[in-house]
């Protein structure tokens, strides 16, 4: 339902509950409906509906213990499964099929089709369930499904608003919007008067009694930069409505509750509800429940991913993998560490792949076992290939391991791999390069470092040991593979002396510190002052362990609450992490506002712009929900360097959500960084996101429509321009299936002004209806100044056939 008041409509997208401070539909009378408090009903009725029949067959209650995200995770997830468990998952994927449902009305405002505008009814239902095609084909893709569903629902829950389907007395769904074997049938004719004229633009019912006396569908004409209409035809109604003000004047939008609709107000959002409800559960039915509720984020952990190189050299590391991947299996299963999916990526030279991707245990077992070392020898190898392959099939939260003793010599790949860990916001890649003295090595630009920038920017480590040491150095898998992970701190320096501090809070269990580097030395000290260094392996804080250029520091468990300190002494770079587990945590978008006829904030795929404040959507969780939190401070921080925080101003949205404005964005790379108080322990905590952001002049938009069919070229139109110096900007184009494609090397920027270009990307013939692909632009200034890329995820479709018939 396209509303002509949809400021705030992705402040919105980012609550499970119906804000109070921001409403698309203007409430009269009391009530409100939006777009996504319509699908968080109906999500939120059906993955209850789900839980319940789960536990039903499995033997146990299904009693959430109160309303909160938090709490319907661990209820659905049941008893069994001991720990605990964050709802940070659930509550990032109940946020892309927001973000996505009101990203419909600023990036297809124009498309009548998206909105059942203009009597375009058999083009918005070819949307719906070629949609339904590509989410169940593509099921196990979770991000691009949910994003999938998130467009549909919108086009079908505006049928109801902008058809007159509840004025023909209609109270049921209809049916033949999601089965496309059933025809639409008695669509007004286009040369079919259908309303009567309103002066006041703001009348009940305008439809004519012919047409709802012959139960003929219609729906309202938009012109946003047109007046023009059929003669005699509705408009949509609004102020953004050009059309309206044609004869018929006024319009049959049921968006808003006004005066004299209420009652057809209410009647679009109860059948658009249901219908919703409808759409939800077939795609349950042809998934099941356990998958309905993975694609819905309600699982136990995190993934793990393994990206391991198998040339020649590698034959102690894979043995390694396998000894690892057996552990995980064995030592957490039944519990809520558990993984919940497993990725494995091979990669040699001159392949890489194929990706197999299982929530299977045993057959995760199985498929490392069959991997032995052969090829390769010139030593760089295709590792960045494969990363990019576990990238774009990893779920959200997920933990990727790269085992590899190469540099790589896809180093080209470097900032597509750079633009994939930011899109991901949540995704950590952590490598283990070994050395190994009897393999050649070739002169190449990538190097070690390499990984260890890519490491950092997804807040994950590079590591650098011996063949015969890595063993020792996996225990990181088994501290990451866990549920409910979260990051207090993490700072990179390229050498000299500082004081680093940190705050632990009651709740945090399993607090450890990473340190890579080499040349060091540092002193951990606790609130009550005692203090242990690098040289007391086992002392009065925890055990210190070292093996290549890592140090992993568990502290005890009965570790103070409060403010912890670490004097870090080094002649080289290094890095330093704190991790605990816990299910106090936030998710977050950075976002820039928009105008037009649906005003609100839009994600942004890329960088925030730099020279302006940056904006982000943030939503804070707790043990027992965000009512068992309050939020401190907001703000962004340096990664590399030393730096003050930039704090953000912040606007309380309701239920954990913050609209949160930062003025003064640091230089270089930066995270967020969050203080508060747990209300249940009465401690304060600290959180930082993993993720390493910038800001950048260069701005990339591009805008597809999620879905291609086999064998046919579609085009994608992009946009760039930058607010730095102009001249030629080079642009660069990959996608992770290896579709062919076309797009201009170039672009000639002049500042403030944008250029546009057009991408085509062609699936093979033989592609499989339903599957996915990532795409990824990047621009470029002259000499690589600047740069900024735009992610795009779309879905190979076949074509469904929709019979209809329209009245003539």
């Amino acid at each position: 339902m396209c509303s002509a008041l949809h400021a705030l409509a992705l402040a919105l997208a980012l609550s499970l509950a119906l804000l109070q401070s921001s409403v698309a539909f203007v409430p009269i009378g009391g009530g409100e409906a939006t777009h996504v408090s319509i699908t968080r009903t109906a999500l939120l009725q059906k993955l209850k509906e789900t839980c319940q029949a789960v536990a039903d067959s499995s033997g146990y209650e299904f009693n959430p213990t109160g309303p909160s995200a938090e709490e319907l995770v661990q209820a659905c997830l049941g008893p069994t499964a001991t720990g605990e468990v964050s709802a940070g998952k659930f509550r990032a994927a109940l946020q892309e099929v927001y973000v996505q449902n009101a990203l419909v009305d600023l990036n297809f405002v124009a498309s009548a089709p998206h909105h059942f505008n203009s009597e375009a009814f058999l083009e918005g239902r070819a949307l719906i369930t070629e949609g339904v095609v590509s989410i169940k084909a593509n099921i196990q893709n979770h991000q691009a499904s949910r994003e999938m569903l998130g467009r549909v629902l919108h086009t079908l829950q505006d049928f109801y608003s902008h058809s007159n389907w509840v004025e023909l007395d209609n109270t049921e769904p209809f049916a033949n919007l999601i089965q496309p074997d059933l025809p639409i049938e008695n669509i007004a004719a286009k040369d079919t008067a259908t309303c009567r004229d309103c002066a006041s633009g703001n009348c009940p019912n305008t439809i004519l009694a012919n047409i709802l006396q012959e139960n003929k569908l219609t729906s309202g004409y938009m012109g946003i930069s047109s007046s023009e209409k059929p003669k005699g035809k509705c408009s949509h109604g609004g102020a953004g409505d050009l059309t309206s003000a044609a004869v018929p004047r006024g319009g049959i939008s049921k968006d808003e509750r006004r005066p004299g609709n209420e009652a057809l107000h209410d009647a679009a959002v109860t059948a658009a509800t249901s219908a919703s409800l409808q759409l939800l559960e077939d795609i349950r039915g042809a998934a099941g429940d356990r998958d309905f509720l993975r694609l819905m984020g309600i699982d136990r952990s995190s993934g793990v991913c393994f990206v391991i190189d198998t040339t020649g050299s590698m034959a102690d590391d894979i043995a390694t993998a396998k000894a690892v991947v057996y552990n995980i299996i064995d030592s957490k299963k039944g519990t809520q560490d558990e993984p919940s999916e497993y990725i494995l990526v091979p990669f040699n030279d001159p392949d890489f792949g194929p990706l197999t991707r299982t929530t299977d245990p045993e057959v995760m077992k199985n498929e490392i076992s069959k991997l032995t070392a052969s090829g390769g020898g010139d030593g760089p190898e295709l590792c960045l290939s494969g990363l990019q392959m576990a990238l774009t099939a990893a779920p959200a939260f997920s933990h990727i391991y790269v085992f590899t003793d190469a540099t790589a010599k896809d180093i080209a790949l470097k900032d597509t791999i750079s633009a994939l860990i930011s899109s991901t916001k949540s995704t950590v890649v952590n490598f283990f390069m070994t050395t190994s003295g009897g393999r050649k090595r070739r002169s190449i630009t990538a190097t070690f470092n390499d990984y260890r920038d890519l490491a950092l920017a997804s807040g994950g480590q590079a590591i650098h040991v011996t063949k015969g040491s890595l063993p020792e150095a996996t225990g990181i898998i088994l501290d990451t593979s866990t549920s409910a992970l979260v990051t207090v701190l993490q700072r990179s320096r390229s050498s000299g002396s500082e004081t680093f501090t940190f705050l632990l809070d009651e709740s945090l269990k399993n607090i450890t510190l990473y340190i890579t580097g080499s040349q060091m030395t540092f002193n951990i000290s606790n609130p009550a002052g005692v203090s242990q260094n690098n040289t007391q392996l086992s002392g009065g804080l925890g055990t210190i362990q070292s093996v290549g250029n890592l140090w992993r520091i568990r502290l005890d468990d009965d570790k103070q609450t409060g403010t912890w300190k670490i004097q870090m002494a080094s002649a080289q770079p290094y890095t330093l992490k704190v991790t605990g587990q816990n299910t106090i945590t936030f998710i977050y978008d950075y976002v820039q506002a928009f105008k037009g006829p649906h005003p609100g904030y839009a994600p942004i795929t890329g960088r925030p712009q730099a020279g302006r404040p940056a904006m982000l959507l943030l939503s804070v969780m707790g043990r027992k929900g965000p009512a068992s939190v309050t939020v401190g401070e907001v703000g962004l921080i340096p990664v590399s360097r030393a730096g003050p925080v930039s704090k953000g101003s912040t606007t309380d949205l309701g239920n954990g959500d913050i609209l949160v404005t930062v003025d003064a964005v640091p230089q270089g790379e930066f995270v967020v960084i969050l203080t508060g108080t747990d209300l249940v322990s009465g401690s304060q905590f600290q959180r930082q996101s993993t993720t390493q952001m910038s800001v950048s002049k260069v701005i990339v938009t591009a805008v597809a429509d999620g879905s291609v069919e086999p064998g046919q070229m579609l085009s994608i139109p992009f946009s760039v321009m930058t607010e730095g110096s102009g001249g030629p900007c080079s642009i660069n184009a990959r996608n992770d299936r290896e579709f062919p494609m076309t797009f201009p090397m170039n672009v000639p920027l002049t500042t403030g002004h944008y250029a546009n270009g057009t991408l085509t990307i062609t699936p093979p013939k033989d592609t499989p209806s339903g599957t996915d692909v990532t795409l990824t632009i990047m621009a470029k200034t002259s000499a690589a100044a600047d740069s900024n890329y735009a992610v795009l995820r779309l879905s190979v479709v076949s074509k469904v056939t929709t019979p209809f018939h329209r009245c003539t």
